[in-house]
């Protein structure tokens, strides 16, 4: 069987070697495609079984491509690239892999939290984290990760998730809160984690930012869109000691930038998971669970059931 490797942005070459690995020692065909176009990935997936993906769209134009089509991964978390309805009624499995870009992720909050609260090493006298709050908006994978972390540096950590009990957060250390108001109200620094949702877009703006402490830090490591961007650009005018850092530029980052200038921080582009060992662990971990699926129909991290 043939699996296709479809990568916008291509894994290292280490990973690369690792995934060939995987598909070639199972007696599948690896098919290659880096830095493609749409018109490429049309091409390319017509007589593909398997589809190993990062941030590339799958959408009814690439199903309906793809005939032979039986199983799609994502190497990451978030799957909103995908149409996981029209992968359903095409009864094509759409899979993640949860867990492998987590500390990456969470050691990237650190870095840029650190960063801000140090007024960007400017020289000028910053702040520490020992002894801070920090509510978690979300305890997933990556959420325990920063819990972990946040726990090294003597913070004090709490967390909101409502499919999260709160004795598997007490065993963690983390205080469990009931409540998005709590959790902001609460927390000097707070860092998302929440997936984008029909429910979640859109709904973390100034109602929620205006209740934080003091010289409060929102940090979005998630996605841009459960972020209200005039909302919370409200909030920013209004809370003059509030700052907003974001591996998910927003849309409108070059005005806010202007506006509010050292208060703001955005990478260039999505960074949470650019490490080599985040890299190399999501692409194998993505080969393993294709080759499972063509096997014998393993789907443990299916997520259009």
């Amino acid at each position: 069987m043939k699996i296709l490797v479809a990568t916008e942005k291509p894994f290292a070459a280490v990973a690369v070697e690792g995934i060939k690995k995987e598909i070639e020692q199972a007696g599948h065909t690896l098919v290659l495609l880096e830095k493609g176009t749409k018109a490429d990935l049309l091409k390319a997936v017509t007589d593909v079984e398997g589809l190993i993906i990062r941030s590339d769209i799958v959408d009814t134009e690439v199903l309906d491509a793809a005939q032979n089509l039986k199983v799609v991964v994502r190497a990451g978390a978030g799957v909103d690239n995908v149409d996981l309805q029209a992968a359903k009624e095409r009864g094509v499995c759409v899979m993640n892999t949860p867990g492998q870009n987590s500390n990456a992720v969470a050691e990237l909050v650190f870095g840029m939290l650190v960063m801000m609260i140090r007024n960007r090493y400017n020289g000028t006298s910053g702040t520490e984290l020992k002894g801070k709050t920090l509510g978690i908006h979300a305890f997933g994978q990556v959420g325990r990760n920063v819990a972990r972390i946040a726990k090294g540096f003597g913070m004090e950590v709490s967390a909101l998730d409502p499919f999260v009990t709160d004795e598997a957060m007490l065993a963690e250390g983390v205080k469990p809160v009931h409540s998005v108001e709590e959790l902001y109200s609460n927390n000097q620094y707070v860092s998302l984690h929440i997936p984008a949702t029909s429910e979640t877009k859109g709904s973390v703006g100034e109602a929620l930012v205006k209740l934080m402490p003091k010289k409060g830090v929102l940090i979005n490591t998630a996605r841009k869109e459960i972020i209200n961007e005039a909302s919370l650009i409200d909030a920013l005018r209004n809370r003059e000691d509030i700052r907003y850092i974001a591996d998910v530029k927003p849309d409108a980052a070059e005005a806010m930038t202007a506006e509010f200038g050292e208060r703001v921080f955005f990478t260039p582009k999505k960074m949470g998971a650019q490490t080599a060992e985040a890299n190399i662990n999501a692409g194998i971990a993505a080969a393993k669970q294709v080759v499972a699926f063509l096997k014998d129909g393993w789907n443990k991290y299916q997520v259009n059931k």
